[in-house]
């Protein structure tokens, strides 16, 4: 078995999307998922985002493969801070379920880091739900750590 990630091509677009919606749909009934999914998961429909990103300069998709098949997608694009430095944001990182614990997650942070790198961005960011310890764990594992813990109330009945 060969598990490995590359820069996703305009082709696999629907493929992707696929992925995206079925992301969103994983994480959108666990505590905090409905709030993400309205301010920072992906809008809908996630394919035209997402094909302006494959072709943005400043931004990367990539597919995680077993065996040259895809089997999962990641999404990264630089933001820049204050101080005039940016960082890589990991805005997308999903595998299908089949397929995890396999090292292709893994695979595709790799790139991603070596990405970031080529860029002389100063670090990397993603985002957990509360409670979803497998994505802390695995974020832990690549030395990404809270920095900061975000909060929200809702207001309605």
């Amino acid at each position: 078995m060969i598990v490995s990630a590359r820069p996703a091509t305009l082709d696999e677009l629907e493929l992707i999307a696929a992925m995206a919606d079925a992301a969103i749909d994983e994480l959108e009934p666990r505590r905090g998922g409905a709030v993400w999914a309205n301010t920072d998961g992906r809008r809908r429909p996630v394919r035209d985002g997402l094909a302006a990103e494959v072709a943005a300069p400043d931004a990367e998709v990539l597919v995680g493969t077993i065996d040259e098949a895809p089997v999962g997608y990641a999404a990264v694009h630089t933001q820049p801070m204050h101080d005039g430095s940016a960082i890589a944001r990991i805005t997308d990182l999903y595998v299908l379920p089949d397929a995890r614990k396999v090292g292709v997650g893994e695979a595709m942070i790799l790139a991603i880091e070596g990405w970031a790198r080529e860029r002389q961005l100063a670090g990397l960011d993603s985002l957990a739900l509360p409670g979803d310890r497998d994505t802390k764990n695995f974020f832990e594992t690549f030395g990404l750590v809270a920095r900061a813990i975000e909060v929200h109330r809702s207001l309605e009945p």
